[in-house]
């Protein structure tokens, strides 16, 4: 273990900062939205813009840094991602804060598929499993932790946007401090709807709508906490939670998909958080302890669907599409957590802060609707012949991660034998 992770250890820790600042960043700005009175709609439109720049920043980004190379593309990433933090608790404004967040966005799926790239150019078929895991556990403990740092000060100061812009600062560290070969070009991923429908319709139907759901909490779950009364470090606390939650039932959850059909699994899971959706909905709790029990539900089965989506998807595609398939079903994600925010937001003005949980009720009931349908049209693939889900743990959004990384997943196809890239000779030989 020693001898595979220590040439990445730089590398995984400009991870950690990066989603440290990923996490405090994403969390704060909903906070501190709310308490200046930002609209639903606004605060939605946080979520809704950086969700848009890392989906164009997975189709461009690899452009850029082929004209430029990795170390240049990777630092002029991330000053943009400081400033960008810096400048929003400067300037406390709503149209700029929803404008910037479409450059963090955008620089956050460069700088995320740079870091993956050279982990990929370290990793051999030995190691990538174990790199794959610390990659995937230090995006969990970076959001998580950069959540938790907005209970620690006031977000109402500029203490927190500081912190933000200096751990954002860190991140560099990767380029600065790794020995590793400059990596291949990146490679980006082709979108192509009719082939994942024609793949995989549940996964198709349920990646969109899991997007919608994750995307509608994951961006006005704090401004539902601020409407509901709740204070920020117990906002951080309910988000962490979710997420935390989400990680532990993929274990069971991912074990039961490997005996039974999947998309019952998806069902049930789908119910199951539809189930706690509906009652907060409906009951409306105030005390923070029956909110902490629904909204734990809710994120222990929400937080589980995706990875077994994916997994379903690959039971029906060829060995070697892994990458080509679930790099697709990344980027739908992305879609539909773009139209969530946006859904979530309006709602939620016109109907109360519960209502955000109506939203994410029928995203979940039509995934779980639509995969007992298709399990009565379409037969399952022979457990034996199944690609079984490794107990990984899962992102801690699977918008943390790129079609980059998805080459590390042990699932994906072995990787091939690459020579040392360079640059410099590459740009070369182009002029």
């Amino acid at each position: 273990m020693r001898r595979n992770l220590l040439p990445v250890m730089a590398l995984l820790l400009g991870t950690l900062f990066l989603f440290l600042g990923n996490g405090l960043h994403g969390l704060l700005l909903p906070v501190r939205g709310a308490a200046e009175g930002y609209s639903n709609e606004v605060l939605g439109l946080l979520g809704t813009t950086w969700a848009a720049g890392f989906v164009l920043g997975c189709f461009v980004a690899p452009k850029l840094v082929m004209r430029v190379g990795h170390v240049r593309a990777f630092s002029t990433f991330v000053s943009l991602i400081s400033v960008n933090a810096l400048l929003t608790g400067i300037v406390v404004d709503a149209t700029w804060w929803v404008a910037l967040r479409v450059i963090t966005g955008f620089c956050t799926a460069g700088t995320s598929m740079i870091i993956e790239s050279w982990l990929n150019e370290r990793a051999t078929n030995e190691s990538r499993g174990m790199i794959f895991s610390f990659y995937i556990s230090i995006t969990l403990i970076g959001v998580v932790g950069g959540q938790l740092l907005v209970g620690v000060f006031d977000p109402a100061t500029t203490i927190l946007f500081m912190i933000c812009g200096i751990v954002y600062g860190f991140a560099v560290l990767p380029t600065l401090m790794s020995t590793a070969a400059t990596p291949q070009p990146l490679r980006s991923i082709k979108l192509d709807l009719p082939l994942l429908y024609r793949n995989s319709p549940v996964s198709f139907v349920g990646i969109l709508m899991i997007g919608i759901a994750n995307g509608a909490y994951g961006t006005l779950g704090a401004v539902f906490g601020a409407r509901t009364g709740l204070d920020a470090s117990t906002i951080a606390l309910l988000l962490s939670v979710t997420i935390f939650l989400g990680a532990v039932m993929q274990f069971p959850a991912g074990k039961l998909s490997d005996r039974i059909d999947r998309r019952y699994v998806l069902a049930a899971l789908s119910a199951l958080a539809a189930f706690a959706a509906l009652g907060l909905v409906f009951l409306t709790p105030t005390d923070p302890l029956w909110i902490f029990i629904f909204v734990g539900i809710y994120g222990a089965a929400a937080n589980a669907l995706y990875p077994i989506a994916v997994a379903h998807a690959n039971d029906f595609a060829k060995p070697d599409e892994f990458v080509k398939v679930s790099g697709g079903l990344l980027l739908l994600f992305g879609i539909g957590t773009i139209i969530g925010p946006t859904l979530g937001g309006p709602v939620m003005t016109a109907a109360g802060p519960y209502a955000l949980f109506a939203v994410t009720a029928v995203s979940h009931l039509l995934i779980s609707a639509y995969a007992i349908y298709r399990s009565r049209t379409r037969a399952a693939i022979p457990a034996a012949d199944r690609e079984n889900v490794p107990n990984l743990p899962i992102s801690a959004s699977p918008m943390s991660s790129t079609p980059e990384g998805l080459s590390l997943d042990p699932r994906a196809a072995p990787l091939p034998d690459q020579e040392p890239y360079d640059e410099q000779d590459q740009r070369d030989s182009r002029e």
